[in-house]
């Protein structure tokens, strides 16, 4: 038997013992039908007497040119694909995929550290799935020069990559039109704008200057329905959060109301719009008559609450990502979408 200091027993001793050839002695391992029962039995047994464990993994999938895994690039800490429900139902549906194509799920949480590139390199993986970051995110071009499928999810878009997601621009536009109509005093409350993720209240900021595609384009859509309703978006007060999580942005929404007085708020998701609707009952604020409310994604909790929101289904786009990260073919068409009116707007 083998043990702690003592030399690596092969592939090729295994077949030595047994008088074979390490080919049979590999189909032992990796193609038991190809063998006679006998010779199964007495090459598994000698095997085990050796301490031999079975072919090296990662040498054999290096031989193959695959790893039986997808990586999903996170660009956040590794829990908040726990602690996010949309990162959740997102990765419930790769993992579906995974499953069923009998691959492995790597996540990989990058946070724009320096190591952060040679980690996604050096990923054991046979595709990328890029959970949506910044423009200059320098892991966009790793992934794009590996040769290897890539899909994006939300943008930005990389060559050699597929971005899945819903127009977010478009999206906004008609979240916007559903939620502002009768207000005086619109407003936004924002995903963060870059990986600084400095909450702060700004009036009219710049959507060009926003790194993040998916804010970028939710803020692009909203200023597009204030130019065709008259509205000036200079004048828009824009709330921005650290995380997407209801109660670490109920300070965000204290300040927009405390400065604001908003009367109609469109939340870029669910989460963001119940921290809203958290601080209009705190206040004695009636919904909508006060105050409209809207978001986005229409998770579980949504319609209980009787939230206006964009109805889209992250579990079917991680479903689309992990196709393509596994090189079968994506979705060659925007996601779909809807704004679901419910109680929240007027």
């Amino acid at each position: 038997m083998s043990g702690a200091g003592a030399p690596r027993i092969t592939m090729a001793e295994v077949a030595r013992r047994c008088g074979v050839s390490p080919m049979t002695v590999s189909y032992c391992y990796n193609q038991p039908d190809r063998v006679a029962p006998d010779t199964l039995r007495r090459v598994l047994a000698v095997a085990a007497d050796l301490g031999y464990r079975g072919p090296d993994p990662t040498a054999r999938s290096l031989r193959r040119r695959h790893n039986g895994a997808i990586g999903v690039v996170l660009g956040e800490h590794l829990a908040y694909a726990f602690e996010d429900p949309q990162a959740r139902r997102f990765l419930t549906g790769v993992a579906e995929v995974c499953r069923e194509r009998g691959s492995g799920l790597n996540l990989i949480p990058t946070t724009g550290a320096d190591q952060d590139v040679d980690r996604v390199r050096s990923a054991s993986v046979d595709g990328y799935i890029v959970w949506t970051t910044v423009d200059t995110d320098p892991v966009l071009a790793v992934v794009g020069g590996l040769g290897k499928p890539v899909a994006v999810h939300g943008g930005p878009a990389v060559a050699g990559a597929r971005v899945v997601g819903i127009d977010n621009r478009a999206s906004a536009r008609e979240l916007a039109a559903r939620t502002f109509p009768g207000a005086r005093r619109p407003a936004v409350l924002s995903f963060p704008f870059d990986r600084d993720r400095r909450p702060r209240l700004e009036v009219g900021p710049d959507p060009g200057r926003v790194a993040f595609p998916v804010t970028r384009d939710r803020l692009l859509g909203v200023h597009d329905h204030c130019r065709e309703a008259g509205r000036d978006p200079d004048r828009l007060p824009v709330a921005v959060v650290a995380r997407n999580d209801r109660a670490e942005a109920a300070a965000a929404v204290d300040a927009l109301f405390d400065s604001c007085d908003p009367d109609a708020v469109v939340a870029m998701s669910d989460q963001l719009a119940f921290a809203v609707l958290d601080a209009a009952r705190r206040r004695g604020l009636d919904v909508p008559g006060d105050v409209a409310v809207s978001g986005w994604d229409d998770g579980p909790d949504a319609e209980r609450g009787g939230l206006t929101t964009v109805t889209q289904s992250l579990h079917d786009q991680g479903r689309s990502c992990a196709l393509v990260a596994l090189g079968e073919r994506g979705p060659d068409r925007a996601a779909d979408w809807a704004v679901t009116v419910r109680a929240s707007t007027r």
